[in-house]
């Protein structure tokens, strides 16, 4: 598909960013080759995805969904070991006995039978392509001078899908690795301070990985730089900015 074509799904589905913030509609479809893509922002930093069949989620945190009510995992996909991001509750909700896991390795230590990833690693799991990408702060960092997300111990994902690859960046700010990815066609980046991006960290990232459409999360609990990003992002060319709705 081309990247008109994308947008112009994408379009059909979202509220473009005008005047005050805007929210998109709940999910986001689109058509990478083998079937449609639907995305749910299920809240902070919590992601569902569905493909060919297939329900992918993200960091399951019940604070932010009722989990009972939503689709049973094919795959979970796990960034870091943190509480809201591997949440014991959400994932008895959705976890089935077929349910394959995907995890950091300090996230892997509390899921029995996880599938661990470390910086670097690729695999494929339900005929999908992972790549773990670093996620860690360069700045942000705790009163004892230890980053909130140390490097070596958080991923990323870029999940392809068909054709088009998305990234989900986990909690982490604009390291190297995440500047030098390529062919990102969708990408979710944190804006949650102090702990992840501030807005001119994810401007800077976006315009050198330069993915065709943004969208941020994780901007839904702590200090947000959203309002801020919204403006910064009117002066960048070439990439589609949008906010999914919950």
């Amino acid at each position: 598909m081309s990247l008109s074509s994308l947008l112009l799904v994408l379009s059909a589905l979202m509220i473009a960013m005008a005047g005050p913030i805007q929210a998109a509609s709940p999910s986001d479809a689109t058509k990478p080759a083998g079937g449609d893509l639907e995305i749910k922002h299920v809240g902070h930093g919590s992601l569902m995805f569905k493909y060919a069949g297939k329900v992918i989620h993200v960091d399951p945190f019940s604070k932010m969904g009722d989990y009972s009510k939503l689709p049973k995992a094919d795959l979970v996909l796990i960034t870091h070991e943190h509480q809201d991001h591997l949440d014991a509750r959400a994932m008895k909700e959705i976890m089935t006995d077929k349910t394959k896991v995907i995890s950091s390795e300090a996230a892997g230590e509390k899921i029995k039978g996880a599938s661990i990833m470390r910086n670097g690693d690729v695999k494929t799991l339900n005929g999908l392509k992972i790549e773990a990408v670093p996620a860690y702060n360069l700045v942000h960092k705790r009163g004892s001078g230890q980053p909130f997300h140390p490097k070596g111990r958080g991923n990323g994902y870029v999940i392809t899908f068909g054709d088009k690859r998305v990234y989900v960046a986990g909690d982490t700010e604009n390291t190297p690795e995440m500047k030098s990815l390529k062919e990102i066609d969708l990408a979710f980046l944190p804006v949650n301070l102090p702990y992840t991006m501030t807005a001119e960290m994810v401007v800077d990232a976006a315009k050198a990985f330069k993915p065709k459409v943004l969208v941020p999360y994780h901007y839904d609990m702590g200090q947000s730089d959203l309002p801020k990003l919204k403006g910064l992002m009117k002066g960048v060319s070439g990439i589609e900015f949008r906010i999914l709705e919950k």
